[in-house]
């Protein structure tokens, strides 16, 4: 065997010309330990990060999103962090075209991509088959207008009327929205543009897991961690850079609880206790969005192998040909 194609044997030394890499997705709850599995696969295989937590965009919100500094990346790469002022806001498909063109920039160098974080439909939107279709300013605002003045109720019923689908499956006044300017656009039912589940690249999703009641006090640990860490200070310092004014920003979990602490509606025990609740909340969330996909291969983040374990799941994936 000439030495090129021994090094392309190897996740993480394709040689010039060689077939693609993989692409390795680390998913799972939050706090269950998915950063430093991605830190351990991009050590073992010559791999680089690619954030998938959609509040770890934004330039600022370290602490309360749990951001690694770079001093604890291990000199490992990432991408698709702190490109966002709080001010700002980005789309799923925006997100899908930055994090495709990570993945062959990760790709170009003979590195291993490996996706990384818990918004799952960030995720989806990353390694599958998945269509957008686009916006109407005018069109959106309008529909937020009727779902101020209305209800969510009123939405979904018109929702209902042209995607019943849909309809059944949303609870929120923002896909409602969303739901019914894409068929307003294209046409066609919202539900109609997540199709069967379909990698657009060779991928292996490695999910943690582990006992709940040790989830639970992982993430209460977490959040005092946090707020023993400055997480107040640093809402307060993200104001006057825009926290309150941006759509997204705020309502990340902790910092939409503090604020109220710096309004005088709350306390910091108060708030803490309600980041706390708030977050087992979006974990659960979580593990029931991932669990209903059967690709992934779960991993208790408890065992003692788990790197070599998730070594394992990234060995038996073929080079794309991408």
């Amino acid at each position: 065997m000439n030495p090129a194609a021994a090094q392309a044997t190897e996740p993480g030394t394709a040689a010039v010309g060689a077939p693609a890499l993989p692409l390795v997705a680390v998913v799972g709850p939050t706090g269950s330990g998915k950063s430093e599995l991605a830190l351990e696969l991009a050590e073992r295989f010559n791999g680089e990060a690619i954030n998938a937590d959609s509040m770890q965009f934004y330039r600022g919100m370290d602490i309360g999103t749990a951001k690694l500094p770079p001093a604890e990346r291990r000199g490992i790469r990432h991408h698709l962090m702190d490109f966002l002022s709080v001010r700002e806001d980005t789309t799923v498909a925006d997100f899908q075209r930055m994090a495709r063109a990570a993945v062959a920039d990760v790709r170009s160098r003979g590195r291993l991509p490996i996706l990384v974080g818990g918004s799952g439909l960030y995720n989806r939107a990353a390694i599958d088959v998945l269509e957008f279709p686009g916006t109407d300013p005018q069109l959106r605002a309008a529909l937020e207008t009727d779902l101020e003045r209305h209800g969510l109720s009123a939405l979904l019923a018109r929702l209902a009327e042209v995607d019943p689908v849909s309809a059944a499956r949303i609870n929120d006044g923002k896909r409602a929205v969303r739901a019914l300017e894409v068929h307003a656009l294209t046409g066609r039912p919202f539900s109609s543009f997540m199709p069967e589940r379909e990698y657009v690249t060779p991928t292996v999703q490695i999910g943690l897991n582990g006992d709940r009641a040790e989830l639970h006090d992982r993430l209460a640990q977490r959040v005092h961690r946090m707020v023993d860490s400055g997480l107040l200070a640093e809402v307060e310092a993200l104001i006057p850079k825009g926290l309150r004014e941006g759509r997204t920003a705020h309502k990340a979990l902790g910092y939409q609880q503090f604020l109220r602490v710096i309004d005088g509606e709350s306390t910091v025990a108060a708030a803490s206790e309600e980041t706390i609740v708030a977050t087992r909340q979006f974990a659960r969330r979580q593990l029931t969005w991932f669990r209903a996909d059967p690709r992934v291969h779960w991993l208790d983040w408890a065992q003692p192998d788990l790197g070599a374990a998730a070594a394992e799941l990234v060995r038996a994936l073929p080079l794309s040909n991408d």
